[in-house]
């Protein structure tokens, strides 16, 4: 595919991705009122980044993403992929997007390298510029190329719906919840997949509800509900804006009493450890371990937890938390905390 067609250096902008008030509204069915999925959402997602999209479910971040790939018309609004305005160019705007769906939405009786051809034939890829065999190898389907899909394991059914997604060599990849129900070796490969094809340039929009993930893999993050973006920053400075600190002590001998100190809310773990939530721009450090030797407790041990993207997000979405998936459902919660907006 040539650069006018992908929309190459003469079109390239810093932004892969730009959108302004985009509005969807559904009709509401049988007497029902109008449903508002997305509510003047405006959003830049940088070229060359890896760019998580998060929400609870029903926030909108499907209808944005059917919305990017041309499945869906937006009520109001205007979206420019690659600097492509989708109006107005909109072949050249769906040139530069491929997207992995959720869904497994595959032919079962063509193989994938039958799947990929035809996936090319469509988006116009001469055959000269097909590259069926380098992708299927890189998704790890090399010795399943002949064979029916039919045949073919959930997890490589993933594969083949992210091979697909590649056949008209995008510049932006969507992936819209890869990683939901398949197992470690699956994610892991897809996550190096997604690594080097970032390395080589091509910018990635993540949605996903394992918010560990995101938190590795993001350079920036947005954050909608209720079809309205509530956040959009870097990883690191949406952690930053946590003012909610957690300090852990090990004691050297049963605790008899908690500490008492103003802003300070001291719990037991079950495992003896006695954890110390404050807010930094009210109480230091200082003063909790103050609270500490004051009731008695000598330490044999001290260290902070430090805020995650779980913290944030349950923060800002806490009217819509009962749908998020954490992907360590061990891991002890630390409560809401409060985020500087």
């Amino acid at each position: 595919m040539s650069d006018e067609q992908s929309g190459g250096k003469g079109h390239m902008a810093d932004a892969a991705i730009t959108i302004n008030a985009l509005r969807k509204t559904y009709r509401g069915s049988k007497g029902q009122p109008e449903k508002q999925a997305l509510k003047g959402i405006d959003l830049v997602v940088p070229q060359g980044s890896v760019f998580g999209l998060l929400g609870p479910n029903g926030a909108g971040k499907s209808t944005l993403i059917n919305i990017l790939a041309g499945l869906v018309v937006k009520t109001s609004g205007s979206v420019s992929i690659w600097g492509f305005d989708q109006d107005r160019n909109p072949r050249q705007s769906r040139a530069a997007i491929g997207v992995m769906p959720q869904e497994l939405n595959l032919d079962p009786f063509f193989s994938p390298r039958g799947a990929l051809e035809v996936q090319a034939g469509l988006y116009g890829v001469p055959k000269s510029d097909r590259r069926s065999d380098e992708i299927l190898d890189l998704v790890g389907l090399s010795d399943k190329a002949e064979a029916y899909a039919r045949t073919l394991s959930g997890g490589m059914r993933r594969r083949l719906l992210l091979a697909k997604a590649l056949v008209h060599h995008p510049k932006i990849l969507v992936l819209d919840e890869p990683t939901a129900g398949v197992d470690i070796e699956l994610r892991q490969m897809l996550w190096a997949n997604v690594r080097k094809l970032n390395e080589q340039g091509m910018t990635i929009i993540l949605t996903t509800h394992y918010l560990e993930e995101a938190q590795e893999m993001c350079d920036e993050i947005a954050i909608i509900n209720h079809g309205e973006k509530i956040a959009q920053d870097s990883t690191a400075n949406l952690l930053g804006r946590m003012d909610s600190r957690t300090m852990v002590i090990v004691p050297d001998s049963p605790i008899q009493a908690l500490p008492e100190a103003e802003n300070v809310t001291a719990i037991q773990r079950e495992n003896g450890d006695l954890v110390l939530q404050y807010h930094s721009n009210q109480t230091n450090a200082e003063q909790v371990l103050e609270a500490v030797r004051q009731a008695g407790i000598r330490i044999r041990d001290v260290r902070t937890e430090e805020a995650d993207l779980e913290d944030v997000f349950l923060a800002l979405t806490s009217s819509r938390t009962d749908d998020v998936m954490i992907d360590d459902p061990g891991k002890p919660r630390r409560g809401m905390h409060r985020v500087k907006l």
